[in-house]
């Protein structure tokens, strides 16, 4: 992640002491953040339990962490 930082490349900054990738929101590694957001893209009102690939899909939309899928495969 530093590394990533420190390129400047303008596909990775710092905001507010939140880390942006490709204008999706790093997520630390914190199991309850994690665990909301896995919850939160399983359980859409407008959509009936997505499947592995759907989760990760909708999920990969908007955040990204280290062994996203390996996570997402787990929770469902």
């Amino acid at each position: 992640m530093v590394q990533a930082l420190k390129k400047q490349d303008g596909l990775t900054w710092e905001e507010d002491r939140v880390v942006y990738i490709e204008e999706r929101t790093y997520v630390p590694n914190n199991k309850k953040i994690r665990e909301e957001i896995l919850k939160e893209n399983h359980n859409l009102v407008d959509v009936e339990y997505p499947g592995q690939q759907r989760m990760f899909d909708l999920i990969k939309r908007n955040y990204l962490w280290p062994e996203l899928n390996k996570d997402v495969k787990k929770y469902v």
